[in-house]
């Protein structure tokens, strides 16, 4: 028996070649894992975190669709579309060509060496957050109960009472 559809979101991001064809490639690439798909318009966001100084600026999206697969059966084929832009991985947090990051699925929470799902940082990420907020506003994160609308809301509220503080 077939695994139930579950409501799925991936991250796509790139800052390194030509950004716009490889979100392009990725989400045409998309349409053959997921059901219904539907794709986030691009945002240009400056790098962020300890290694993003000196880096190129990364276009980002989502994509949000239905996926029967297992979550690490779904990770390896998005790593597989990854590696077919030229991904490389020479050390953490690298400039890529292409990065999918398994944000949901469905109310699934999974915890191995390998695999995280849902994402353990998206909820700190408006690169992340607001692209979903534009497809599936409504999505639930099963870890904190809320939806991608009310974490958006919380992650801009808190960036400004830091810019206020």
């Amino acid at each position: 028996m077939a695994a139930r559809p579950l409501r799925t979101a991936v991250a796509l991001g790139s800052n390194l070649g030509d950004r716009d064809a490889h979100l392009r490639y990725a989400i045409a690439r998309l349409r053959s894992l997921l059901a219904a798909p539907a794709a986030s318009g691009f945002i240009d966001t400056a790098p962020c975190g300890a290694a993003a100084a000196g880096q190129p600026r990364y276009l980002n999206a989502a994509v949000v669709g239905w996926s029967a697969a297992r979550p690490a059966e779904l990770l390896a084929r998005l790593h597989e579309i990854e590696d077919a832009r030229g991904r490389r991985r020479p050390f953490r947090h690298a400039p890529r060509t292409l990065d999918l990051d398994l944000i949901l699925m469905g109310g699934l929470v999974v915890s191995t060496p390998a695999l995280e799902v849902p994402h353990p940082r998206f909820r700190e990420r408006r690169f992340v957050l607001a692209p979903l907020a534009e497809l599936a506003p409504d999505l639930v994160d099963p870890v904190t109960g809320l939806s991608v609308r009310e974490l958006l809301a919380r992650l801009d509220s808190s960036h400004a009472r830091q810019a206020s503080a």
